[in-house]
């Protein structure tokens, strides 16, 4: 650990209050994470062939460090410090730290070999075998924002070292205090101080690095705009879970509405909308209409109060630019306010983040048929705010292709349990994490199934096997050919 010349100031996203100090990274300064970056060896810090204990070594620490998570001190510590540095309810705080924990459980003592697990096809003749085997990038980098601070760091940067790479690590600092803190405990379980580096510091700063340092791989979970920079800058050495503008359908057959209105206000609404997986824009039909599923929505978005953290603070939209938002949306012809639309009262949050009410603007998906209006439906508002979609009978092809012509293809929900409606829409769309069924939501991705986008080449993942070999290892093919040279064998050019 190193001290830094200057330091940032992490203000109560509460009250605006300073709340702690942490270190501000300068360019001047960067120099021996670079070094670190560049010197780590093209073939890791252990793969297959080399250094094979470490993946034991590593294995045992996920074992100890779950050990520790299951403590319930260490549990309340880090979702009280979750809940203080991004505030959000108690029950969206503590979830972190349980999926943390399962997902250290899961890849506990041998799970991390097992991830490397090699297979072999025979050859043309004895003594020849090919064997295909999961290699690492070597100096890597994670990039995460602040919505989660410590699920989505945590598991990326150990997925990352699961399959030996070496990994720098920066997380949005106003959140950055929780993975450094789980760093802490890993290091104390016996993970080894060689494999991460953890920067404070501003983006820029952590993009210098990247570049100078000739990251051979790079995971971001973020923005687009930044996404596309990295692209760039990186060339192409990125995998992305970036800006989720997710969808939902609600099919014709209507069942259960109190739950499926439950659900739909979880998924818009629940840490006020800041999960790159919140529902952004519900396609209600015309039956789900008549069983007043929209009332039942606003019903429940009016209960939610920041004195439980239902609600809370917007960190990344002030109150204007939100509310301007809604007011470019009430524009698009026949869009009316469904409910929200205000700033929240009786408050002390500050200035440079919003406090709004859950809101929905309802807009008919006809005028969505206009370019113009539907860029501005579907710009994404990370907050609490959706956009209600009335379709009818007779108009699926229509919602097919406004599902299609969306940017970002992270998460969605289809709910029916239709098999024909379902396999239609599953058909036709490409959304990487896409739930199906009455019961389909598009949040809460637990750490036994892939989260990640689809229907792009960059598209990155979290939580399973699949994901962490995607995203942190590479195919290496080596073919063994020992002999014998057969007797009598001529050579033959050709």
């Amino acid at each position: 650990w190193q001290a830094t010349d200057l330091t940032m100031e992490i203000i109560d996203p509460m009250n605006g209050e300073v709340m702690v100090k942490v270190p501000d990274t300068q360019e001047s300064e960067i120099k021996p994470f670079v070094e670190r970056m560049k010197s780590c060896p093209r073939s890791g810090l252990h793969n297959p062939l080399k250094n094979p204990e470490r993946y034991n070594v590593i294995g045992a620490a996920c074992a100890r460090a779950a050990e520790e998570m299951r403590k319930p001190d260490v549990q309340y510590f880090f979702a009280r410090l979750i809940q203080r540095l991004t505030p959000k309810s108690w029950v969206q705080a503590k979830g972190e730290p349980t999926i943390t924990r399962k997902f250290l459980e899961n890849y506990s003592c041998d799970q991390v070999r097992f991830l490397a697990r090699s297979f072999g096809v025979p050859g043309d003749h004895t003594g020849q075998t090919s064997t295909g085997i999961r290699m690492p990038f070597g100096g890597c980098g994670v990039v995460t924002p602040f919505n989660f601070p410590l699920e989505i760091p945590a598991l990326q940067t150990m997925s990352a070292v699961f399959m030996g790479n070496q990994v720098t690590t920066k997380v949005d600092e106003k959140v950055q205090l929780c993975i450094e803190q789980f760093l802490r405990m890993m290091h104390h379980s016996g993970l080894p101080k060689t494999d991460v580096d953890l920067i404070y510091c501003k983006g820029p700063v952590m993009n210098k690095i990247l570049v100078d340092g000739n990251a051979r791989m790079t995971l971001f979970t973020g923005s687009q705009a930044i996404a596309e920079k990295l692209c760039q800058d990186l060339r192409g050495r990125v995998k992305l879970e970036d800006a989720g503008f997710d969808w939902k359908v609600l099919g014709a057959d209507v069942d259960d509405v109190d739950y499926v209105a439950w659900q739909a206000d979880q998924d818009a609404y629940a840490f006020s909308g800041q999960k790159c997986s919140a529902q952004s824009m519900l396609f209600v039909h015309e039956n789900w209409n008549k069983a007043g599923i929209v009332e039942k929505l606003a019903d429940l978005a009016s209960k939610r109060n920041l004195d439980d953290l239902t609600i809370g603070p917007v960190m990344t939209w002030t109150t204007q630019r939100f509310l301007d938002h809604v007011e470019a949306c009430l524009k698009i012809p026949g869009a009316k306010l469904a409910f929200g639309g205000k700033p929240l009262e009786g408050h002390s949050i500050p200035e440079r983040y919003g406090a709004v009410q859950p809101t929905a603007v309802r807009v008919p998906i006809e005028s969505l048929q206009d370019r113009a209006a539907f860029k501005t439906a579907t710009i994404e508002l990370f907050g609490p705010f959706q956009v209600i979609v009335d379709w009818k009978e007779g108009q699926l092809p229509l919602v097919l292709e406004m599902l299609n012509a969306m940017e970002n293809h992270l998460t969605a929900g289809v709910v029916s349990n239709d098999i024909r409606f379902l396999n239609e829409v599953l058909g036709k769309t490409i959304s990487g994490t896409t739930y199906a069924g009455l019961r389909a939501k598009t949040t809460a991705a637990p750490q036994q199934h892939w989260f990640g986008p689809s229907g792009d080449p960059r598209a990155g993942g979290i939580h399973t096997p699949e994901a962490i070999k995607l995203c942190w290892s590479s195919h290496r093919e080596i073919i063994y050919d020992f002999g014998p040279v057969a007797d009598g064998w001529v050579g033959v050019q050709s």
